[in-house]
C-alpha cells in the first residue's frame, strides 16, 4: 500500500484514533505487555510497514530488550529477547542522538544486532525514540528484507512515538503503582505474620510463596548461607505445589546461591544438562532451566539468597534482578524481625533452663542429679537426642558425669574413655567447640561405644572452670544428617551461662557469683536486643511507612483507589511498628537506663490501673544491677497487685540507707501471695539474692500483701 502525505487529513486521523485505542488499554488498567502489543500493531498498521517493534534500553543502555513485535521479524528477535548494544545500530545510535535514525545496510558492520539482522535478511532498519519523561526509554523500529524504506519513514515513526509515549509512561506509572501496592501487601501479610510470633520457618515460606506469585515465576526459593560455605534450603514454592528440599544442605558451586556470595550483589545462572552437584541435580529434578537470586542482607551480614525459577528456554525478564533485589530489601526486615522474636525465645528457654539448674544446685543436690539436669536442659534446646557432662581425669582420660537421651537410657553414666576418637579429646586439643560429624571408622573405645548406642554424630563445648578446662558439655543426634554449624555457637552459649552452676553444684557460696553473672549477662542482652531492635527493624519499618505515604501524595487525584490502598497499607505498618515497639520497651526500660530508678518508679505508678501512693526518697544514680532489681520488684508487685489482690490502692516505699537500698511494696488486698507457688516472685527472689539481696513476702489472707527487698550497696553508688 503506498504512503499518505505526513501532513495529510488521513494519516493524522488514523494516528488520532489509534493513540484513542492504546488510550483506551491504558485507562482499562491494562497490563504494560498489552500496551507495549497494541503500540506496535497500530505502528505497523498505520504506517503500513511490514512489521514493527517496541524496544527498552535497559542496564544504563547496554542492552535492548524486546518488549513487542508485530509482522515479520528474525526468530530471535522475540518479546523478552535482549541483544548487547556492541556495534554500530539504528538502535545504538537512537540512544546516542535521541534523534530518528536508519540504516539502508548492516552487510559488513560489527556487533550483535548486526549480526541478527543479517542472519534473518532484515538488512534495512529504521527506528524513531520514545522519550518517556524526558529521557530515551527506548525505540520503535521496522525493518525490510528486501524493498527500500520510503523516504521520511523515520520521521512519520518519530511522530508517531511522540502520540503514543504519553500512553506508554502512563502504562508504565500505573504498573509501577500497581507493583507497589502488590509488594507492600505482600510485606504487609508477611509482618503481620513477624508480629504474631509466628515461626521463622512460618515466614520463610510466606515469603517463597510471595515473590514468586509477584514477578512471576515457575519456583522459588529461600536458601540461609552456613559458617562452612554450604547453603541450607529453608524454604521453597512451586507452581506444582511442591518442593522437597527443604533442609537439605549444598554446595554454592554452580548455584545462583554461589554467584551472589562471591559478588554480593543479585545474578542469575543457567542450569545445563552437563552441571554436576548435588544442587544441579536437584535442580534438574524439579525441571529448572535458569534462576535468578537477590542477596537477603540482615543487619549488615549477608544472610542468604531469595531466588527465583524459570522452567522456560526463555530466560526470567531482565528486570528481574531489580525487582527481585527491591523485594528483598523489603522482606529482609521481616527476617530480621523472625530472628529477634526467635533470638529472644531462645533467650528465655536457655535463662528458665539456667533457674532450674541453678535451683536444683542450691538445694543441694548431688552433682550426679544436676549434671543430668543439664544435659535434659540443653540436647531439647539444640535439636540433639542426647547429652551429656564429661571431665577430664589426670591420667588423659576422661569420665561421663551424667547424661540424658531422648529414649530414656544413657548407658554411659560414670564410665572412663581415653580421649582417642571422641568429641572431648578434640575439645581439649583445640580449646574450641568441636564436632564429629561420623562416628564410623574412628578408632578408640569412646567412638565403638557411641556407635554401639546408635549415636551417629556429636558435638561439645569446653566447660571452663576458673580458667581451667574443667570438662564437655556434649550433644549427640541420631540422625543421618549432621548437628547444623550454628549448633557450636549456641552450645558455647549455653555452657557459658552454665558453667558456672556446674562447676559450683557443691559450693552455695560460689552459686550466689554465678547467679549474679547470670543475671548480668540476661540484662545486657535483654539491652542488646532492644537496641538492635530500636536501631533496625525500627527504623527501618519507619522508612518504609515514609515512603509509602510519599507514595500515596505523588499519586494523581484521580487515581484514588490507589491512594487509599497506599493509604491502608501505611497504617497497616504503622500497627506493625507500634507492635514492635511495645515489644522493644517489654524488654529493657529505656527510663531506667536514661533517668534512674527514682523517674523509673513513678513512670511505673503511672501506668499502674491501681492508685499507687509512692515515696522515693533517692539520692543519685546506684549500680545498674541494683537499679534494675529494685525497678523489676515494683513492676512486678504492681502487676502482680493488679492481677490478683483486688486491691484499692499500693503503697510503694523506696530509702536509700547507708548501706542498703530498701524496697517495700504494701496493698490493701485479699493477700495470699506465695514464692513456693512459682510465680514471678521466685524470679524476683533469684534476682535480688544474686546481688546478695534479701526478699521477705508477708502476705495473710485478707489482710494485704507486703513485699520488703533490701539490696547491699556497698561499692555500688556510681
Amino acid at each position: 500500500m503506498g504512503y499518505v502525505d505526513a501532513m495529510g487529513t488521513s494519516a493524522l486521523a488514523e494516528e488520532q484514533a489509534a493513540l484513542r485505542r492504546v488510550a483506551t488499554l491504558v485507562a482499562r488498567g491494562a497490563p504494560s505487555s498489552e500496551v507495549f502489543d497494541a503500540v506496535a500493531t497500530e505502528v505497523a498498521q498505520v504506517l503500513h510497514v511490514p512489521n514493527a517493534a517496541v524496544c527498552r534500553y535497559d542496564d544504563g543502555g547496554t542492552v535492548m530488550t524486546v518488549v513487542a513485535v508485530f509482522g515479520s521479524h528474525p526468530d530471535s528477535f522475540l518479546p523478552g529477547s535482549s541483544f548487547p548494544l556492541d556495534g554500530p545500530s539504528v538502535v545504538r545510535e537512537i540512544l546516542r542522538t535521541g534523534q530518528p535514525q536508519r540504516v539502508e545496510d548492516y552487510a559488513g558492520l560489527p556487533g550483535t544486532l548486526a549480526e541478527e539482522a543479517r542472519e534473518g535478511g532484515f538488512n534495512r532498519v529504521a527506528g524513531a525514540p520514545i522519550i518517556v519523561d524526558g529521557r530515551v526509554w527506548g525505540v520503535i523500529a521496522t525493518s525490510s528484507q528486501e524493498a527500500p524504506l520510503p523516504e521520511g519513514l523515520e520521521e512519520r515513526l518519530g511522530e508517531f512515538t511522540g502520540l503514543v509515549a504519553t500512553a506508554i509512561a502512563n502504562s508504565e506509572t500505573h504498573d509501577e503503582l500497581t507493583r507497589l501496592a502488590e509488594e507492600q501487601a505482600a510485606l504487609r501479610r508477611v509482618a503481620t505474620l513477624v508480629a504474631a510470633g509466628a515461626p521463622p520457618v512460618e515466614v520463610f515460606e510466606a515469603v517463597s510463596a510471595e515473590v514468586a506469585a509477584l514477578l512471576p515465576a515457575d519456583g522459588s526459593a529461600l536458601t540461609r548461607y552456613e559458617e562452612d560455605g554450604a547453603v541450607t534450603a529453608l524454604s521453597g514454592w512451586t507452581t506444582e505445589g511442591g518442593y522437597r528440599y527443604v533442609g537439605r544442605r549444598y554446595q554454592t558451586q554452580g548455584t545462583v546461591s554461589g554467584l551472589i556470595f562471591e559478588t554480593a550483589r543479585p545474578g542469575r545462572v543457567e542450569y545445563h544438562a552437563e552441571a554436576q552437584g548435588d544442587a544441579a541435580e536437584a535442580a534438574h529434578e524439579m525441571g529448572w532451566r535458569s534462576s535468578v537470586g537477590a542477596p537477603i542482607t540482615v543487619d549488615g551480614r549477608l544472610w542468604g539468597t531469595l531466588a527465583v525459577i524459570s522452567k522456560s528456554e526463555r530466560p526470567l525478564p531482565p528486570d528481574t534482578e531489580r525487582r527481585l533485589a527491591e523485594f528483598t530489601e523489603l522482606v529482609a526486615t521481616a527476617i530480621a524481625n523472625s530472628e529477634a522474636h526467635e533470638e529472644l525465645a531462645r533467650l528465655l528457654d536457655e535463662q528458665a533452663a539456667l533457674r532450674r539448674v541453678a535451683t536444683l544446685a542450691a538445694r543441694g543436690a548431688p552433682p550426679g542429679d544436676v549434671f543430668e539436669a543439664v544435659s535434659a536442659e540443653v540436647a531439647p534446646l539444640v535439636g540433639g537426642d542426647a547429652a551429656g557432662v564429661t571431665r577430664y581425669e589426670a591420667d588423659g582420660t576422661f569420665t561421663a558425669l551424667g547424661g540424658w537421651a531422648r529414649n530414656g537410657d544413657y548407658p554411659v553414666t560414670g564410665r572412663r574413655f581415653p580421649l582417642q576418637g571422641s568429641v572431648s579429646g578434640l575439645v581439649l586439643e583445640t580449646r574450641r567447640p568441636s564436632r564429629i560429624d561420623n562416628f564410623e571408622g574412628l578408632p578408640g573405645e569412646a567412638a565403638a561405644a557411641i556407635l554401639e548406642i546408635g549415636w551417629r554424630s556429636a558435638m561439645g563445648a569446653p566447660i571452663w572452670v576458673e580458667g581451667r578446662l574443667w570438662g564437655v558439655l556434649v550433644v549427640y543426634s541420631n540422625n543421618e544428617e549432621p548437628l547444623p554449624p550454628e549448633t557450636e555457637r549456641r552450645l558455647g552459649e549455653f555452657t557459658q551461662i552454665v558453667a558456672t552452676a556446674i562447676a559450683n553444684a557443691d559450693s552455695r557460696a560460689e552459686l550466689d557469683a554465678s547467679r549474679a553473672r547470670i543475671v548480668a549477662t540476661a540484662d545486657a542482652t535483654r539491652r542488646r536486643i532492644e537496641r538492635d531492635l530500636h536501631d533496625g527493624a525500627q527504623q527501618q519499618l519507619v522508612s518504609l511507612a515514609l515512603e509509602v505515604r510519599a507514595a500515596q501524595a505523588n499519586a494523581p487525584e484521580e487515581m484514588s483507589k490507589h491512594r487509599e490502598d497506599l493509604s491502608h497499607i501505611a497504617e497497616g505498618l504503622t500497627i506493625v511498628l507500634d507492635g514492635l515497639r511495645e515489644i522493644a520497651l517489654g524488654i529493657h526500660p529505656a527510663i531506667l537506663a536514661e533517668g534512674g530508678l527514682g523517674p523509673a518508679v513513678k513512670t511505673l505508678a503511672h501506668r499502674s490501673p491501681i492508685p499507687v501512693e509512692l515515696d522515693v526518697r533517692e539520692n543519685g544514680r546506684l549500680a545498674e544491677s541494683v537499679e534494675v532489681a529494685a525497678y523489676y520488684v515494683v513492676s512486678e508487685a504492681l502487676t502482680n497487685a493488679a492481677k490478683h489482690s483486688g486491691a484499692s490502692k499500693v503503697e510503694v516505699e523506696v530509702e536509700v540507707g547507708e548501706h542498703t537500698l530498701r524496697v517495700t511494696v504494701r496493698d490493701d488486698g485479699v493477700g495470699g501471695a506465695s514464692p513456693a507457688r512459682g510465680s514471678g516472685l521466685l524470679g524476683l527472689r533469684d534476682r535480688v539474692e544474686a546481688i546478695g539481696g534479701t526478699l521477705t513476702v508477708e502476705s495473710r489472707r485478707t489482710l494485704g500483701t507486703s513485699l520488703i527487698v533490701e539490696l547491699p550497696l556497698e561499692n555500688s553508688t556510681r
